[in-house]
């Protein structure tokens, strides 16, 4: 329950609604990028998946997947960075 009040009462220079870009970084790997898409699709049903952006590393190794998403609240942008930093595939989270 503390953590639910802190969250709620947690002070941020953000102001909400706005675009929230995150990117999210993992092995090149089958299913990678679509694995980041459905968790941000969890968290912001109405972010289009044709809009992540990819990047590949320079060896070939790791991807970045960018998403921008329509962000509401910072317990929604926190609660999918915890989500995404909890998944097996992903290395950073920015």
């Amino acid at each position: 329950m503390a953590d639910t009040q802190q969250a709620q009462t947690r002070q941020t220079l953000i102001e909400y609604p706005c675009d929230f870009p995150i990117k999210v970084m993992g092995a090149r790997v089958d299913g990678f990028a679509q694995a980041v898409i459905e968790v941000v699709l969890r968290h912001a049903p109405d972010f289009e998946p044709a809009g992540a952006e990819m990047r590949p590393s320079s060896k070939g190794n790791y991807l970045a997947v960018t998403c921008t998403f329509r962000a509401v609240s910072q317990v929604q942008v926190d609660a999918m960075y915890r989500e995404l930093t909890a998944h097996p595939m992903v290395k950073v989270v920015l």
